[in-house]
């Protein structure tokens, strides 16, 4: 690349996908990298069947939305990719991501680890980082004091915590959301979207 090309190079808004098992904390990190620049991260709100939890607000963490309207969804083509996720529906809207794409902004989304492997086969070039806490014990103590579940569905959620770990080679980078320190985590977030943007061959997310 010679130096006239270098200067006219255009620079693309970048898609990245936080993942990981459940309690990582992949809502918190998502919210605080864009807390700490609001107009160049764009949230994708993910759209989902199961009822909000105590705090959560339909728009902002979610869309909850009943089946017979995400159906509706599906049936227009409406929806990225979308699952069943622990007996409830999850999916990703399209117009928000083409939105925000032609907005200029980095595009955050986070999904579930089956999620990000279909949104990595429609979208190659998405970046995706895998968030994982210190060890399985941590992992295990954090979704037992969310006390959001019945113990049944605790279990399974343990257990489907196990089996995503053994997928995180599907990834392009792990980080840890340690303990107490958050910060760590998003700082870490914000630096791989730094170097993405400073990739010689990169090409525009196409939806």
């Amino acid at each position: 690349m010679v130096a006239e090309e270098l200067f006219q190079r255009k620079e693309y808004p970048i898609l990245l996908v936080i993942s990981g098992p459940s309690g990582v904390g992949k809502d918190t990190i998502a919210r605080s990298l864009i807390d700490t620049a609001p107009d160049r991260f764009y949230f994708v709100v993910t759209a989902t069947t199961r009822p909000p939890r105590p705090g959560e607000v339909h728009g902002r963490d979610y869309f909850f939305l009943s089946n017979d309207e995400f159906a509706e969804m599906i049936e227009n083509d409406d929806l990225l990719e979308y699952a069943v996720v622990y007996n409830d529906f999850k999916g990703i809207p399209k117009q928000q991501i083409r939105d925000a794409l032609g907005s200029g902004r980095d595009v955050i989304m986070r999904v579930d680890v089956q999620g990000a492997a279909t949104v990595r086969k429609i979208i190659p070039n998405a970046i995706l980082v895998f968030l994982t806490t210190e060890s399985e014990e941590e992992l295990e103590r954090r979704l037992r004091e969310r006390k959001s579940e019945a113990p049944d569905d605790l279990s399974l959620r343990i257990a489907t915590a196990r089996q995503e770990m053994k997928r995180i080679d599907e990834f392009d980078y792990w980080v840890i959301n340690a303990e107490g320190d958050q910060d760590t985590a998003v700082h870490q977030i914000a630096s791989i979207i730094e170097a993405a943007h400073c990739q010689v061959h990169r090409s525009p997310v196409k939806l």
